[in-house]
């Protein structure tokens, strides 16, 4: 079986997430895509009813067998300003961080 993903389509989902890859990275990176490409194939291969529910290893996850959701409560961390004044940078609260430069997308 042919690689599906083929060096040049590699390179170029390298370049769109830019990424630095060195040769070495690059190739074994890229076979291991091509590992996983083909076990996810063979696994679509298992012939299965169209009527079989989606489930999550292996077990129906049923509200009656299902845990109940946590609780969403707030816990205030007990002394903010410890945190804070660690920071470089501090605005009204809040720590300020260095804007990510970033390259547009052709």
């Amino acid at each position: 079986m042919t690689d599906e993903i083929t060096p040049e389509l590699f390179a170029h989902l390298v370049e769109l997430a830019a990424l630095e890859l060195d040769a070495q990275e690059a190739e074994y990176l890229r076979r291991q895509l091509n590992y996983q490409l083909k076990a996810i194939h063979e696994l679509e291969a298992i012939p299965l009813d169209e009527d079989t529910p989606i489930t999550s290893h292996g077990v129906a996850y049923t509200p009656e067998i299902s845990q109940p959701p946590r609780a969403d409560e707030w816990h205030p961390y007990p002394a903010p300003q410890d945190i804070l004044s660690q920071a470089p940078e501090v605005d009204d609260g809040y720590i300020v961080v260095p804007e990510t430069p970033t390259t547009p997308l052709e």
